[in-house]
């Protein structure tokens, strides 16, 4: 377990992966190889490619992001830059997204109506 100091450091880092990954995302456009070049740089700062992000299954997506001592808060962040990826591209992982906003109620013992309703949206959007 990472003390106090490392946590916060860690905690910062990944706020600031995360703000990039949904920056990435703000504009819509067609994705092109630049485009795909940047989402791979920063999903690299999260020990990941696209492919691998294709590749994994919600359990092992789930698993890994633990590994890099994500919050919950990081993880619903992570699962709204799923959706928002896969509006704006050729991608798809409202499935991982789901999974892990389930993984967040479950496992959070804190029962999220925003989580919930992002949850049912992205479903009836499937």
């Amino acid at each position: 377990m990472l003390n106090k100091g490392l946590r916060d450091q860690e905690s910062i880092r990944i706020d600031n992966i995360l703000k990039v990954l949904h920056s990435l995302t703000f504009v819509p456009k067609f994705w092109n190889l630049g485009d795909i070049l940047s989402l791979e740089n920063e999903l690299k700062d999260l020990g990941m490619n696209v492919e691998s992000l294709r590749d994994f299954d919600e359990k092992q997506l789930i698993s890994h992001l633990e590994r890099l001592h994500l919050d919950w808060n990081h993880f619903e962040i992570f699962a709204d830059f799923l959706i928002a990826i896969s509006k704006e591209s050729q991608f798809n992982f409202s499935e991982k997204a789901i999974a892990i906003y389930d993984y967040v109620q479950q496992e959070s013992k804190v029962f999220s109506f925003g989580i919930f309703n992002k949850t049912a949206a992205t479903k009836v959007n499937l």
